[in-house]
């Protein structure tokens, strides 16, 4: 599904990513784990297209298609999906309105008519029940005075809703309580399929308690220099990251 080989990039004239390969298919859980500063967010925005960040070199390829040339809402359309580390807020534009105008956007380029509004309200009503999101909460202005906990709840009922074919969730544990990430890891859980893949970019193992991981990776230095199953996840917890730096010395 997705492939990128010898990836280069850079943001404010800074060498961030130094060459990174990996291969994410269709049905597996991924999760890019690294001390701060080695990469994570740069890659997950360079996959996403954020035009901030320069490419230099290397391939994305995303079901069999370059698409390093493609802005963020062309790859947005094809399926791909970042979940943000600190979303916007948008003032007046309700999480029900910004959901439609997205799914709908997607059906245009596409080339299909909007989805009729009786299949969009029954849509909205079934992922919120799945997501556990009362119907109040769905009239609120996008992320305007939303808690930490409540501003990822709405990008797992995005997420569920878009169906994209690639998940990319940038440290979307960041100051979740426990029965926060419980949610979030559940909604992502319920919407795994052989047909989608999901990334997960965290710093701590404790996510990966409960969204089970089948590969991990560590980026380090702008590299992916270990990669392993879901016991490389606890091996980190309990000694850090120092072994892995004295393992490529």
């Amino acid at each position: 599904m997705l492939h990128i080989k010898d990836l280069h990039a850079s943001v404010e004239g800074k060498d961030i990513l130094k060459g990174v390969d990996i291969d994410v298919n269709a049905g597996e859980v991924h999760a890019i784990m690294g001390p701060n500063g080695s990469g994570k967010s740069t890659l997950a925005s360079v996959i996403a297209g954020k035009e901030e960040f320069e490419l230099q070199k290397g391939e994305i390829n995303f079901e069999g298609e370059d698409i390093t040339e493609l802005d963020p809402e062309e790859r947005a359309h094809k399926g791909l999906f970042l979940s943000f580390q600190y979303p916007i807020e948008i003032p007046g534009v309700t999480v029900t309105n910004f959901i439609k105008t997205a799914i709908n956007e997607t059906r245009k380029a596409k080339g299909l008519d909007d989805m009729p509004a009786s299949e969009m309200l029954k849509k909205i009503k079934e992922k919120a029940d799945m997501l556990e999101i009362d119907r109040k909460f769905l009239s609120r202005s996008l992320n305007e005075g939303f808690s930490g906990g409540e501003k990822k709840r709405n990008e797992i009922f995005q997420l569920a809703m878009m169906e994209p074919k690639l998940a990319i969730l940038d440290e979307t544990d960041s100051g979740l309580d426990i029965d926060a990430l419980k949610v979030v890891a559940n909604g992502v859980n319920k919407l795994k399929s052989k047909d989608n893949a999901v990334i997960v970019i965290t710093h701590y193992q404790r996510l990966l308690d409960y969204i089970i991981p089948d590969y991990v990776h560590v980026l380090m230095g702008g590299k992916i220099v270990k990669s392993g199953g879901k016991e490389l996840a606890h091996e980190l917890e309990e000694r850090g990251y120092d072994w892995i730096k004295e393992e490529l010395v």
